[in-house]
């Protein structure tokens, strides 16, 4: 189904005063009906994601993080079986898994003896159980499950959809008997960066010709088109020769 630009300025413009939970995605289902799950989530999701690179800064001020940390701490003292730290990143408006972060992070300051490092904390997050505190271990679960748009968990299944896109793409491109390389056949040919699949004979696609695919599996908002552009699809143009080209 296409999305007009009027639609999804509608979407977005709801989007402004809801909370990143699943049930915000359950109303959001219910007012646009017509829209699919899928596009209702990936428009969430990055939406918040803008939202989040607009106030990153202010969560992580010294004295934004002591205030985070000892609100915690008065939490768990209270109900260490209480959902605090998710409770916490909703009433400040900021993404669950990174208040984890940041109150992970200061905890193990203050009981390590050396800065935590960053693969450390990415592995921690990944792996609650490797957290040395029982209950901040929970807390931390309790924000990676329940974060929709960001962490380890969203992290990999935005990996496995991603490889499930490029899989039905691929098989696509056989059933319908065109001749392409993959990103693994042209790194063995040398190239570095590379779309998904080039054409080794061009088809004719609504008048326009197409050289190469690039998957993206996501919504496809004019600020992503603009840095897609920027990153990747004009290296891709230049080096592809193309007149045309087709990420989808």
């Amino acid at each position: 189904m296409i999305l007009t630009k009027a639609q999804y300025d509608e979407i977005a413009q709801c989007l402004v005063s809801v909370p990143p939970t699943r049930q915000s995605l359950r109303k959001l289902k219910q007012r646009f009906p017509s829209q699919s799950q899928a596009t209702l989530l990936s428009i969430f999701s990055q939406e918040y994601q803008k939202h989040i690179k607009r106030t990153h800064a202010k969560h992580h001020t010294s004295e934004a993080i002591e205030s985070y940390y000892q609100r915690y701490l008065n939490g768990v003292r209270k109900n260490g079986a209480a959902p605090v730290l998710l409770e916490l990143a909703n009433e400040v408006d900021y993404a669950p898994s990174l208040m984890a972060r940041i109150i992970l992070e200061r905890f193990l300051q203050k009981h390590e003896e050396a800065p935590p490092s960053k693969s450390v904390i990415n592995s921690m997050l990944r792996d609650p159980s490797q957290i040395p505190d029982g209950v901040l271990a929970n807390q931390v679960y309790q924000c990676i499950v329940n974060d929709c748009c960001y962490g380890p968990l969203v992290d990999c299944i935005k990996h496995a959809i991603g490889h499930e896109h490029e899989v039905l793409l691929r098989d696509l491109l056989l059933e319908k008997n065109l001749s392409f390389l993959d990103e693994d056949q042209l790194r063995a040919r040398g190239y570095d960066k590379t779309p998904d699949f080039i054409l080794q004979v061009p088809v004719a696609v609504e008048g326009h010709i197409i050289h190469w695919i690039e998957s993206k599996a996501s919504f496809g908002d004019e600020c992503s088109h603009h840095a897609y552009l920027h990153d990747q699809f004009w290296s891709y143009w230049n080096r592809c020769c193309c007149q045309d080209s087709c990420p989808l």
